[in-house]
């Protein structure tokens, strides 16, 4: 067996208040801001979840939806670029109407509780055409991206629409507004003028004066009324970071399309994301992707970009894992990261230009952003979203203990090659001998084994740990855990547990924590015995040893240890299963907050909560705590069946609707697609898969194309509710062809050109039309 050790006693981190240019206070005294290592509301550790949806990208009629469904997903801030050509296609002529109106999408968030970051440019990148540059710049006799006063008029005249737009909803109105980006990868990045690629490839400025500009974007925005408690800055690869007045943040991402722009580079590399590192140390003041210009314990480590998903570039193709993305939030969150933000949490579709019809970057789709997020292009539910869900409910629920635990990693830990798949990657946050150990045992472009027969031991201040007390750990391959241990319950010593804790509730005076156990592990707790006056087991065995109480619990049912303190306080522990995890949603329902077990997807606004499910008739729900009456469905029946541990169980059950299309083939490669309206009725919409082998596959109707999408082996998704008023025409699909060993020849004196193709291949496999049902409750 593979004993790991790791000295925790260090566990002091210096925490202050950060200058009030990172604070702000609203109309009724509640006050947000920084210290130099965690975010604060009201003076207490608050942690924060980003995640970027892009509201020009998203149609307005379900933005509320959209916003709920990630404000359940655990998310508590909303990031969205403000893409300048979205808004200034044509010169002086701004449009902030339909899924344009930026002022009704942040009336929903602040409608549903959610804190907005605006990133306001001008330079916005996120694969628009231009970077979001307006084309009409181009030939303008000054420099994009400089402080030439000819640039900086049209970008004042940008900054004051944005400021009319926003007004009576920022932070200090009582608004839900908290931050404000300034530009982005400044002195970094640039992007293709579409204008000009495939001619000249000529590319927009990366910039080049510093933090001046940046303060002068700054100042401009401020002086205009776009005032937040804070502002910030993407910090890496260079980019320019005024930190006396702007926070810097961070991000990471696996998968790289960008790098096969260089013709030479034919396969991606095993990055090192996913190497635990401590990114808040002043002994360590650079390491893999984070070279920050100011000692990194003066401001808090905070991520505005870790991949959430990734779009796929015309020359590199992919299917993102979904485990890729929950072990690098630990991975970050380990390192001492104490707000995590997603780029993209919620895909979408580029909308269609005035003058330009498409958008996008040329290398991307000319419609789809679907970035293979946790919420898809039309809000389809990831697995990446239910992994990420109980992840984000352990860091709200407990964020004052976790925001004020230091990193510990083991000696060399940071040195491992991401190539070494034998090596234990660990990590452990810690304060007072109380913390968590982090395993990570997923790597990108490689394939990982299960990690077993190991166990970790902590020298703490006060003696030694060892996890598990006997026996050994596991991990399975591609995933990841947090443990905690020397975890306070009520007085009660949990000195360690093999399960992985998600969140409290409080119920009929007594607290009930949740916790799953991590794919292939097993379930065991250890409680220092003299804490405990009393102790229950429910699908689990206890055992004495050396002045320890061991439970070891069933892996594949639900448990419950009732435990009991000297003053006869009462708390259970509710173990529950990995996929039960991926199904569990916190929300308040009927006047109080519930837990949920349900594997669709549940949609609560205006004390309403609707579940939307994707071709399936018949439902089961679990609810905790019980509800005393019965429940009515407007277009379901309901049935309570048997409890479920501490849940009360019911099932739904949905009249089923065939949904019938016409699908014709035309050849191999093309079909047609008819739809009666009749088909929606009953339905909340109709997702058409399709699935093909080909290059690109392109949905038009009546000409007008409404979707593409570049093959990777995904099946490629379309919402027919989205255009529903339009599918009165036929629907068109066409899969262009790979082309292999083709080339163009042009060895005529007539200016005769046409393509030699030794094989084509595209092949449509299969078109289904899947029905999504809404059921309120």
């Amino acid at each position: 067996m593979r004993e790991y050790c790791i000295d925790v006693r260090n566990d002091e981190k210096k925490i202050y208040n950060k200058s009030d240019k990172f604070f702000g206070t609203d109309n009724k005294g509640n006050t947000i801001g920084f210290t130099n290592y965690y975010m604060k509301f009201n003076d207490k550790p608050f942690f924060g979840i980003s995640g970027e949806f892009h509201f020009s990208r998203f149609d307005e009629k379900y933005w509320e939806e959209e916003i709920v469904k990630m404000k359940l997903g655990g998310i508590n801030i909303i990031a969205t670029y403000i893409f300048w050509n979205h808004h200034e296609e044509i010169e002086g002529i701004f449009d902030w109407d339909g899924n344009k109106n930026l002022r009704l999408f942040i009336e929903l968030c602040n409608k549903n509780n959610m804190y907005v970051i605006i990133r306001i440019g001008p330079f916005c990148h996120g694969e628009v055409r231009n970077g979001g540059i307006p084309d009409w710049l181009f030939g303008r006799p000054f420099e994009i991206r400089s402080n030439d006063e000819g640039y900086l008029f049209y970008v004042n005249r940008l900054y004051k629409e944005i400021q009319n737009q926003v007004q009576g909803l920022l932070f200090k109105d009582g608004g839900p507004i908290i931050g404000t980006q300034i530009e982005n990868e400044y002195m970094h990045a640039g992007a293709p003028w579409e204008i000009t690629n495939g001619t000249s490839g000529e590319w927009i400025s990366g910039g080049k004066q510093g933090n001046d500009h940046m303060m002068k974007l700054k100042n401009m925005a401020v002086e205009i009324g776009i005032e937040t408690p804070f502002y910030t800055c993407t910090g890496w690869g260079g980019a320019a970071t005024p930190t006396e007045e702007m926070l810097p943040l961070w991000g990471g991402y696996a998968f790289w399309p960008w790098i096969f722009y260089d013709e030479s580079i034919k396969e991606h590399p095993a990055t090192p994301e996913y190497i635990f590192r401590d990114y808040h140390n002043n002994e360590i003041p650079k390491c893999y992707n984070f070279e920050p210009t100011y000692e990194p314990e003066s401001f808090p480590y905070s991520c505005c970009e870790i991949g959430g998903g990734m779009t796929v570039f015309y020359k590199y193709r992919f299917k993102l894992p979904t485990e890729s993305v929950p072990a690098m939030a630990a991975v970050k969150l380990a390192g001492g990261c104490n707000f995590i933000g997603y780029y993209m949490y919620h895909g979408g579709s580029n909308p269609k230009g005035k003058v330009n019809p498409y958008l996008n970057e040329i290398s991307t789709p000319k419609i789809s952003y679907d970035f293979q997020a946790a919420l898809g292009e039309y809000g389809q539910v990831r697995d990446s979203y239910r992994e990420l869900k109980p992840l984000h409910y352990f860091l709200r629920t407990f964020e004052d203990i976790i925001c004020n635990t230091k990193t510990a990693l083991p000696e060399n830990g940071s040195e491992i090659n991401p190539h070494d798949l034998d090596t234990l990657r660990y990590g452990v946050r810690v304060k007072n001998d109380s913390g968590f150990v982090f395993i990570n045992n997923y790597q990108d472009h490689l394939e990982t084994k299960n990690q077993e027969d190991f166990n970790i031991k902590l020298k703490l201040k006060n003696g030694e740990l060892r996890i598990p007390q006997e026996g050994s750990l596991f991990v399975n391959k591609d995933s990841y855990s947090i443990l905690p241990f020397n975890f306070d319950l009520k007085g009660i010593k949990l000195n360690y547990s093999t399960t992985q804790l998600i969140t409290k509730l409080n119920y009929n005076n007594e607290e009930y924590y949740f916790f799953f156990i991590p794919k292939g592990s097993k379930g065991e707790y250890s409680f220092k015995e003299d804490t405990l006056a009393a102790i229950d087991v429910d699908n689990g065995k206890a055992l004495k040893h050396d002045g320890t109480i061991i439970v070891k619990v069933s892996d594949d049912v639900m448990s419950k240890i009732k435990l009991e303190n000297a003053r006869g306080d009462k708390i259970n522990i509710c173990t529950i299963t990995k996929e039960d995890s991926m199904n569990l949603w916190k929300l308040n329902f009927k006047g109080q907050e519930r837990l949920v077990l349900c594997k669709e997807t549940l949609i609560s606004i205006d004390e309403k909560l609707k579940i939307e499910s994707v071709d399936k008739e018949e439902i089961d729900m679990c609810v905790f705590p019980p509800i005393n009456k019965e429940f009515t469905c407007k277009n379901a029946e309901i049935i309570q069946l048997e409890d479920y541990n501490v849940f009360n169980k019911y099932e739904i059950k949905v009249k089923k609707k065939d949904v019938v299309i016409d699908v014709k083939k035309i050849k191999e490669s093309k079909a047609t697609i008819n739809i009666s309206e009749e088909q929606f009725h009953g339905l909340k919409d109709i997702i058409l898969r399709v699935d093909y082998e080909g290059d690109i596959g392109y949905g038009f109707i009546n000409g007008d194309l409404i979707n593409d999408n570049f093959c990777n082996g995904n099946t490629w998704e379309i919402s027919l509710g989205r255009f529903k008023e339009k599918l009165n025409d036929e629907m068109y699909i066409y899969v262009s062809p790979i082309r292999k060993k083709s080339k163009v020849t042009n060895d005529t004196t007539m200016a005769g050109r046409v393509e030699i193709t030794e094989e084509e291949i595209a092949y449509i496999k299969s078109i289904k039309a899947v029905p999504i049902y809404e059921i309120e409750l």
